[in-house]
C-alpha cells in the first residue's frame, strides 16, 4: 500500500467489536436465563437461540470464504438457520457462543494483518475484498444483535 492503512484497520476492528453504534456481543447474549433461549415473543419469527446460531453460521461462512479458497457455503437459506427454536442443551449454547467469539477473533486477526491487502479482490470470489467481508460481518452482526435485544425486551429479560 502507498498509504498507511493502520487507522482504517483499527476502525474496522472497533466496528466489529461493537460498543459504539451497536451493542457488544457479550452484553447482548450474557446473563440470559436458560429457559428463555428458545422462546419466541408473539409476532416475532425467531428465538434468541435461532438468532445466535444464524449469526455464528453466517460469520463462519464469511470468515472461511475470506481465507479458504476451498470453502463451500451452506445452502441458502436453510443452511444458515438452526433446526430447533431452542438449544438442545447447555453445552450447545456454550459452544455456539465460544465458536462465535473464536471466529470473530479470527476475522479481527485477518483485518489486523498488514500483509493482507484490504482492497485486493479475493481470488476465489467474484469481486469481494477482505474489507467488504469484514464490513459485512460487522453489519450483519449489528443487525441481529439489535434483534436479540428486542427479543430480550419483549421477554422481560433486558435491563438497560
Amino acid at each position: 500500500m502507498v498509504w498507511h492503512d493502520q487507522p482504517l484497520r483499527q476502525h474496522i476492528i472497533n466496528l466489529l467489536r461493537g460498543g459504539h453504534a451497536h451493542i457488544e456481543f457479550d452484553r447482548a447474549v450474557g446473563d440470559l436465563p436458560a429457559e428463555l433461549r428458545g422462546s419466541k415473543p408473539a409476532g416475532l419469527p425467531y428465538s434468541i437461540w435461532q438468532l445466535l446460531e444464524h449469526m455464528r453460521i453466517a460469520q463462519r461462512d464469511i470468515l472461511e470464504f475470506s481465507r479458504n479458497p476451498k470453502h463451500v457455503s451452506p445452502a441458502w437459506p436453510k443452511g444458515y438457520w438452526p433446526r430447533s427454536e431452542a438449544p438442545p442443551d447447555e453445552a450447545a449454547w456454550t459452544k455456539s457462543i465460544k465458536d462465535f467469539r473464536a471466529d470473530h477473533k479470527a476475522m479481527e486477526k485477518l483485518v489486523a494483518d498488514p500483509s493482507l491487502d484490504l482492497f485486493a479482490r479475493i481470488p476465489h470470489g467474484d469481486g469481494q475484498t477482505l474489507l467488504r467481508e469484514a464490513l459485512l460481518v460487522a453489519d450483519h452482526n449489528a443487525y441481529h444483535l439489535g434483534q436479540i435485544v428486542t427479543v430480550r425486551r419483549l421477554l422481560g429479560a433486558w435491563s438497560p
